[in-house]
């Protein structure tokens, strides 16, 4: 069960229960909301059902990884038993859904919950129109154009999710997701950006970084932002030396433990390299020591013993047709270095 839906419930304990629900909801995700009267069953009926949905992914999710382990085993249920158990898991908690908006057909919320754990079990195409009517019934609410702006961002056209990401950082300038999300939809798909803004590429990576820094600067403390932010650098050329290594070096000061601080070590180390900077960038590599980065450790030792012996004074042509010599590769566990994502759907983050 989430955080807030566990707040929720806590909150309708409350004596005054509207003013601690929309208390809890303004903490939790930085909106604003107007909550019905005490003890209104609207309320009430679609705080239950949103604890089920927390519930029943999180079974699903533990039958999932259960059964992997026993099939790796030689036991486990068949394929098709667990999928027929997963199947019925959900769609309990569908009806409970389609049920309650035909209740409350404008409830607003209730649509972008709905719509979340359509989103949530990968039913994109039927999310959409229910993150639609949130957007209709209360077009105030930020987190609901930033749910359709991520369908958008996945499914096209995408300068549908510009327009929307736009509307809701203006409902909510403070909240870094938006700013996040709406940096990497322009950063990916850049060819539509010059198109729907009419600027060059230059001007397009100018304002994907400055969404990213606005991130950033709303959660400072948050590693994967800022390491998001600075794996931006590697897709700009040419590269921009020292705002890369700002970049990193803040993504240093956040990082929470020693395997993510070797992982900025070898980034360090690429942009130096880079740049040319070769006893800095051996320096970094010296720092590394964890096993899992040992492979791209030693690629980038034998890059910057190319580049000592000669390797720069290659004709530039040649240079650019192996990028190896220059070009990096993420090293940071599960993640994916943005400028090698440039056709690929953005990981956009729900409200």
């Amino acid at each position: 069960m989430s955080n807030l839906t566990i707040g929720l419930l806590g909150a309708l304990l409350a004596t005054n229960q509207p003013q601690a629900v929309s208390n809890l909801i303004q903490q939790q995700t930085g909106l604003s909301v107007a909550v019905p009267g005490p003890g209104g069953p609207q309320q009430a009926a679609l705080l239950r059902i949103m604890e089920d949905d927390d519930t029943a992914l999180a079974e699903v999710d533990g039958w999932i990884q259960t059964n992997d382990v026993l099939a790796a085993n030689g036991a486990g249920e068949p394929k098709e038993v667990m999928n027929q158990r997963i199947h019925a898991r959900l769609d309990a908690v569908r009806m409970e859904y389609v049920n309650f908006l035909q209740l409350y057909p404008n409830d607003a919320k209730g649509h972008l919950a709905y719509g979340t754990f359509l989103n949530d079990i990968g039913e994109e195409a039927a999310a959409a129109p229910e993150f639609q009517s949130a957007c209709n019934l209360d077009p105030k609410d930020p987190a609901a154009w930033n749910d359709l702006a991520n369908y958008y961002g996945e499914n096209g056209p995408v300068t549908n999710a510009f327009a929307d990401y736009a509307r809701a950082i203006a409902l909510n300038p403070n909240e870094p997701v938006y700013y996040r999300n709406f940096a990497t939809t322009v950063y990916l798909y850049r060819k539509d950006a010059r198109e729907f803004y009419g600027i060059s590429e230059q001007q397009v990576f100018d304002q994907a970084l400055d969404l990213y820094r606005k991130a950033v600067q709303l959660d400072p403390e948050n590693f994967s932002l800022a390491t998001d932010y600075a794996e931006s650098y590697y897709g700009i050329r040419p590269l921009r030396t020292n705002d890369a290594l700002a970049a990193w070096t803040n993504a240093l000061a956040v990082a929470h433990d020693e395997t993510e601080r070797e992982g900025v070590f070898i980034h360090l180390a690429r942009v130096k390299l880079a740049a040319g900077r070769f006893a800095e960038a051996q320096a970094h590599l010296d720092a590394v020591t964890n096993s899992i980065y040992a492979a791209l450790k030693q690629r980038l030792e034998r890059n910057l013993a190319a580049r000592e012996n000669g390797a720069t004074n290659l004709d530039p042509a040649v240079l650019a047709k192996h990028p190896a010599l220059t070009a990096p590769h993420n090293p940071l566990p599960n993640a994916q270095p943005v400028a090698a994502a440039t056709n690929t759907p953005p990981q956009l983050e729900p409200h």
